[in-house]
């Protein structure tokens, strides 16, 4: 049989535990946002060198044909 003292030192070792998880689920939450919003900006930051590129290409064939 456990004493008041110890249920209540047990009760406190799992709150900290709980909390510790929390923690660590909204640091991992946070990375996986973070990487994600990465991803989306290198692709648009792609795309839109791309769409430069293209529309340079043709201000030079433009040019060639004029």
């Amino acid at each position: 049989m456990t004493s008041h003292v110890e249920q209540q030192v047990q009760a406190r070792i799992a709150a900290a535990r709980i909390k510790v998880q929390a923690a660590k689920q909204r640091r991992d939450d946070l990375a996986a946002a973070r990487k994600a919003g990465l991803a989306r900006r290198h692709a648009n930051k792609l795309r839109r060198l791309a769409e430069q590129r293209q529309d340079d290409e043709h201000e030079q064939a433009d040019d060639i044909d004029a």
